[in-house]
């Protein structure tokens, strides 16, 4: 054996010049760094799954409301893309069931079915021109999270580690948590890495004692026994990486030592007791229960600790039909916790450089599905709503505005594609440059398109 061979794992490392969380990184050529000064170093993606109604929460349209029941001009929906339109053959319009707001010195509407989040409407800019290109969950899904409705792209997460790298030692940069009766639908595309290096991919920790699969050891396998394994295997993988030069070898060496570095760590993160009963209350979590408001409190300890992205589901919004009866249940689960980690973050001294982020993959439509007594509404992709604060987001501004009706924008539409753009920009980085080359042509997260939207910015 050589002496690089006979070094132990520690000393592997520090030969190597970084730390056990950063040794892939620097063993990939390549890699972006910033190209400015950013606001933000870490993201919250708390997502909606299945398109939360923007005209019952965000968008409010006291016109929809008093055309309740009216039938929708053919003008308004001629050409238009909407999923199961054989439904809808004389759509009627669909008028909000629940009032509206205007919420803090901002003035901002806000339903209230909300409350909570009225009450850090000046911490948010809601931005309700934001416009997407596919009416159909899945590819809706992938456009949203990768800048493609083609499954295999890197997720903006993996662009964001693979343009800064990570500051946690011994956690993933990114990683991934679900709530709710499912996970979300295509799983691995919507924080994978796509063509990028696996380095880069998200990592799905679970509900329960136990966040990530195989995480502790086999009975009868002591920690140093695990160890020597680990060594012998990094050898291997060192030796074959030595040969070959394959990218994805220093990959497998740095998961392996950062799987080791994890049962370490994750116990002690995922132990909530340790947290205040104020803190507990404010987010409604219970340690030890799986659900939202747990993961919303997880992915604040998580910025604390370095992580770069951490992306929260919450599932269950695709409303067809019994959309109030559906938001009755859902809007209390979503939003206590989600307005406790803005504010968890700000008396933390966190929201300026945290970008906290809720949206779904579309918005829903201003006309009717279904019977008259178990209403929903159908897709729309023209129009939807998203809330962004921290990470030098204005808070309380509104960006954008719909027609009355809440059909499209009208004013300042933000394309999914500029909605990336303008979350790269804070964190120093420009969409333009930030590329990759795979396949003889550079990659980027918004492909050609997109563009910074400054409306809003603080």
């Amino acid at each position: 054996m050589t002496a690089m061979f006979q070094l132990n794992r520690r000393h592997f490392f520090e030969r190597c010049g970084v730390g056990l969380a950063h040794a892939a990184f620097a063993s990939l050529a390549g890699q972006a760094a910033s190209h400015f000064s950013g606001k933000a170093k870490s993201i919250i993606y708390l997502f909606m799954e299945g398109g939360p109604s923007q005209l019952d929460l965000l968008d409010y349209k006291p016109k929809l409301k008093e055309m309740d029941g009216q039938l929708v001009p053919q003008s308004l929906i001629e050409g238009k893309r909407f999923a199961f339109m054989e439904r809808m053959a004389a759509p009627k319009l669909y008028g909000p069931r629940t009032g509206f707001k205007q919420s803090g010195k901002s003035g901002q509407w806000i339903s209230n079915r909300l409350p909570e989040i009225q009450g850090i409407s000046d911490d948010i800019a809601v931005v309700n021109s934001v416009i997407t290109t596919n009416v159909n969950h899945s590819p809706a899904m992938v456009m949203v999270h990768t800048g493609s409705m083609v499954p295999g792209r890197p997720s903006l997460g993996a662009w964001l580690v693979y343009g800064l790298g990570s500051e946690a030692r011994d956690l993933p940069a990114f990683v991934a948590m679900t709530s709710g009766p499912r996970g979300p639908r295509n799983g691995t595309d919507i924080w994978g890495s796509g063509f990028l290096p696996t380095t880069y991919q998200g990592v799905p920790f679970l509900n329960g004692p136990e966040p990530v699969f195989n995480l502790m050891n086999p009975p009868g396998v002591s920690t140093e026994r695990q160890s020597r394994a680990i060594d012998a295997i990094r050898d291997l993988n060192q030796h074959r990486l030595n040969a070959t030069g394959d990218r994805e070898i220093a990959t497998r060496i740095a998961s392996y030592e950062m799987a080791f570095q994890m049962q370490a760590s994750c116990p002690d993160l995922m132990d909530l007791s340790t947290e205040s009963k104020a803190t507990l209350d404010m987010y409604g979590a219970t340690p030890g229960k799986a659900g939202f408001a747990n993961n919303c409190l997880l992915a604040r300890r998580l910025v604390e600790r370095g992580v770069r992205c951490i992306q929260v589901y919450h599932t269950d919004w695709d409303h067809h039909g019994n959309i109030e009866r559906n938001l009755d249940r859902l809007c209390p689960e979503v939003d206590r916790p989600a307005a406790a980690l803005v504010r968890d973050l700000k008396q933390r001294g966190l929201l300026e450089n945290t970008v906290v982020l809720f949206g779904g993959e579309f918005g829903r439509t201003p006309m009717r599905e279904g019977s008259d007594g178990a209403a929903g509404r159908n897709h729309q992709i023209d129009a939807m709503s998203v809330w962004v604060a921290g990470g030098g987001f204005a808070g309380g501004r509104t960006v954008g505005k719909t027609d009355e009706l809440g059909f499209k924008p009208v004013e300042d539409p933000v394309h999914v594609h500029d909605l990336h753009a303008t979350l790269l920009h804070q964190f120093g980085l420009d969409h333009t440059k930030l590329t990759y080359r795979f396949q003889g042509r550079d990659f980027r997260l918004t492909d050609v398109h997109g563009h910074v939207v400054k409306r809003m910015l603080a």
